[in-house]
């Protein structure tokens, strides 16, 4: 069974990667589709490449990679969907379970957009995988999928553009530090719009 399998990631490697890849702008969402269902590739690589040989088209190639990554997701959420509760509830009680629906639905398209911004080794399709199993509605996982895959494409297009391919070095190096840079930024973000939320609450006050 393992050499059945290593046959077919060696196919897909030598000739379907490639194919697609030819498929410029499409086959960039094509690939992202496969990353983030099944078969994972070195997607910061892969654009990095095609942005560097054409920098006017960067914000293109970065639209096609989310939108096929928020495609692709549907896998991973689809399996959290149809079994993912029985999953949990066989390595967590009930009580545990229910704490973390409740945290998950407080916050849910933060705790969907903030892993898809992240670099690997952040484990993404684990947080696709709980959104299906605590039932996120499907167009607000799309769109929190895909605003994070923009939000993190774009700055590797910038530092792509700016410093050149080896760009997505220097981000796999600093994966660690770039992870809590982003999620500082996240909570200063969220943090700013409660209290925003807040203001309009007790601005508004009771009706005389």
């Amino acid at each position: 069974m393992k050499a059945f399998f290593a046959r077919i990631l060696a196919k897909w490697k030598l000739i379907y990667l490639p194919a697609l890849l030819k498929m410029g702008i499409w086959g960039v969402g094509a690939v992202a589709v496969l990353d983030s269902s099944s078969i994972p590739v070195p997607m910061d690589l892969i654009l990095a490449g095609y942005i560097w040989a054409d920098k006017g088209h960067f914000w293109l190639y970065t639209l096609m990679a989310s939108v096929g990554s928020a495609i692709g997701g549907l896998v991973p959420y689809g399996l959290g969907r149809a079994g993912g509760e029985l999953f949990l509830l066989k390595r967590v009680d009930r009580a545990k379970f229910e704490k973390m629906r409740d945290r998950f639905e407080r916050q849910e398209f933060l705790a969907v957009m903030i892993p898809s911004m992240l670099p690997p080794p952040t484990p993404w399709k684990v947080f696709i995988f709980g959104a299906g199993v605590f039932e996120m509605a499907v167009l607000p996982f799309m769109t929190a999928v895909a605003v994070g895959r923009i939000i993190r494409w774009l700055i590797l297009s910038l530092l792509v553009i700016k410093l050149g391919p080896h760009a997505v070095d220097l981000v796999a190096h600093h994966a660690l530090r770039a992870m809590l840079v982003v999620l500082g930024l996240a909570v200063m973000g969220f943090a700013l719009w409660w209290l925003r939320k807040r203001r309009k609450v007790a601005g508004a006050g009771p009706a005389v």
